[in-house]
């Protein structure tokens, strides 16, 4: 009997508990939620790569004439233009030989004009046969080997002329000088053998500039497919759209092209060669630098867009919330592809016209009435987020 009734008293006092509870949890207000609709907008993924930048013209300057280094007309490191004057070598010794051979030229002038009147006054008096025909074959043959001797004495004043110039060492390209490496006053051995010749500086254009890429393999084979399917171009047929960043850049504020693309792939690294143009007016990007370049990863198509916060995961599986008319939450799983522009890409799951949770997913449950307090635009949903 006494077991009975404190049983009776246990189950009242459960009873009295759950009652309130249960009031609390039916009187508790729905969650207040933002939404905004994906954004639709036309697509393209883009692959990233690590590229390495590189001068599209690089030359050594070195001299065609040996002699002493008179005179560097340059600062170390600074930019130059085709044709500017860079070194002078001595040209005195030049100048001289220049003076001989004008000299050479002129007495081969002089002979030439003897020889001619003697071949003239021979001509004349064949007709009399006051001349032998044997002194008449030498007087021609000496006309011939006067205009012979101008001729070699032409070239040799054209040789000594172009050696005189070659005292003068000017840029061949336009770009930026690296540092002398010979002073004032060596003597400096000249020539067309690289081998022997002096290296004087060296010269690499800035504007524009190439970046070298490595494609992979797989990547190489998915753009010569979509190639093959008309869903994209190739760097095959044509430039196709590149864009760059340094490594202290976010984003990628460098525009340019894709301009070429090895013809084999590499057996020992599996990689193709590519290489990007990109406009360098301000010289900040140099030779040697590391750079992140991202080229189209596929072609154009239609995709939605949400922002990256209203994405959540459920062991490992993505998904969203989207608020039904009546206020009811539904867990939606996604397809998402990369960030575009600050948004995430939504490949497959949900429709233009789904409104998708943005702010306050932390309070809500799969099936859960909320209260949709605003309705914003996904760009706006974006921005909001981002200041906060």
């Amino acid at each position: 009997m006494h077991r009975l009734l404190a049983f009776s008293l246990v189950l009242a006092a459960l009873s009295s508990c759950e009652r309130p509870q249960q009031k609390t949890n039916a009187a508790a207000p729905p969650s207040p939620v933002t939404v905004a609709k994906p954004l639709a907008t036309e697509l393209t993924e883009w692959d990233e790569f690590i590229g390495r930048l590189d001068a599209p013209e690089s030359v050594e300057i070195r001299a065609r004439v040996s002699g002493y280094l008179e005179k560097i007309h340059f600062r170390e490191g600074s930019d130059v233009k085709a044709g500017d004057l860079l070194f002078t070598i001595d040209p005195r010794p030049y100048q001289v030989i220049v003076d001989r051979t004008q000299a050479d030229l002129e007495r081969a002038q002089v002979r030439l004009e003897l020889s001619k009147m003697e071949a003239r006054r021979a001509k004349a008096l064949i007709a009399s046969k006051a001349i032998a025909v044997e002194e008449i074959d030498q007087r021609n043959q000496a006309l011939a080997e006067a205009e012979a001797s101008l001729r070699s004495a032409a070239a040799t004043l054209a040789q000594a002329k172009l050696d005189l110039e070659f005292t003068q060492l000017r840029s061949p390209i336009t770009g930026r000088t690296g540092d002398v490496l010979i002073t004032q006053g060596n003597l400096i051995n000249g020539g067309t053998n690289n081998s022997n010749a002096t290296v004087l500086t060296t010269i690499v254009s800035v504007d524009p500039i190439h970046c070298y890429l490595d494609v992979d393999e797989q990547s190489a084979l998915k753009y010569r497919e979509l190639r093959r399917l008309g869903q994209r171009a190739s760097a095959l047929d044509e430039q196709i759209p590149a864009e760059m960043a340094l490594a202290n850049e976010q984003g990628y504020p460098h525009k340019g092209v894709i301009d070429f693309v090895d013809n084999r792939l590499d057996p020992g690294t599996g990689v193709v060669r590519s290489r990007a143009l990109f406009p360098n007016p301000g010289g900040l990007m140099a030779p040697g630098f590391f750079a992140r370049v991202r080229i189209p990863g596929s072609g154009k198509y239609k995709g939605l867009l949400v922002h990256d916060n209203a994405i959540g995961s459920d062991q490992g599986k993505p998904f969203v919330f989207v608020v039904a008319p009546d206020g009811v939450v539904k867990q939606v799983p996604v397809d998402i592809g990369p960030l575009h522009e600050g948004l995430r890409v939504v490949k497959a799951g949900i429709g233009k016209d789904d409104r998708v949770i943005v702010e306050g997913m932390a309070l809500v449950r799969n099936g859960a009435t909320v209260l949709v307090k605003e309705e914003r635009e996904m760009k706006t949903a974006m921005q909001s987020a981002a200041t906060k």
